[in-house]
């Protein structure tokens, strides 16, 4: 059975349509990688993917369950859509472990300080978010979306504002989180991290979704 499944989805925003009759299906494990122009419908995907949005006609599918009947965001499931949005004047620490408390499967603060540490984020750092650098935030959105080890994490460029070195390393850690058992489902304009990460491919373009030889 697949992991999730779309069926002729439809989405229109202000009787503009975006997505026309889309149908893809992704098995579970696996890492798939989403490309397409801006305002093509790569944010409007993932959103319906994660329940954030409904879809004005079509079903989709998750695990069997249908997410077309009502908006519900799925427990195990890491997201990082867009910008990542945090409490302004707390650290990323106390920030990541709001989350973790909220989480229906909360880890130990020392499995936090672990990704803070390898993604080059001090855990002891009392700084405030709203002085972090954008590359800094975008760190602290992909830990959010991994530290509570999902089984289906969705991800929306995420390695915008990483330097060369922060990226290599987030490219491990997703091939690690992957390895374990997580399926990932990502955009990204940086064709390396499509070549090298995904094992299937999609292209978003012209209101539908089709699959890249």
């Amino acid at each position: 059975m697949s992991f999730i499944t779309f069926k002729d989805v439809k989405k229109s925003f202000g009787g503009e349509p975006v997505l026309n009759y889309v149908n893809f299906s992704l098995e579970k494990g696996g890492i798939y990688g989403f490309i397409g122009r801006n305002g093509s419908g790569k944010t409007v995907v993932f959103k319906l993917m994660s329940g954030l949005i409904l879809p004005d006609s079509g079903t989709i599918l998750y695990n069997g369950e249908n997410l077309t009947r009502k908006r519900r965001f799925i427990d195990s499931m890491g997201v990082m859509i867009e910008t990542p949005g945090f409490i302004p004047h707390y650290s990323g620490m106390k920030n990541l472990k709001i989350l973790n408390s909220l989480s229906a499967y909360p880890v130990k603060t020392e499995e936090i300080c672990g990704f803070m540490t390898r993604l080059g984020l001090d855990p002891r750092n009392r700084r405030p978010v709203r002085t972090y650098s954008l590359g800094m935030r975008q760190k602290l959105g992909i830990i959010q979306a991994v530290m509570n080890k999902p089984e289906l994490i969705i991800l929306d460029e995420p390695m915008n504002s990483l330097d060369t070195t922060a990226a290599d390393e987030v490219r491990k850690l997703f091939s690690e989180i992957n390895k374990e058992g997580a399926t990932i489902v990502m955009a990204s304009h940086i064709a390396e991290d499509i070549e090298s990460l995904c094992t299937r491919k999609f292209l978003i373009d012209d209101k539908t979704v089709r699959e890249c030889e």
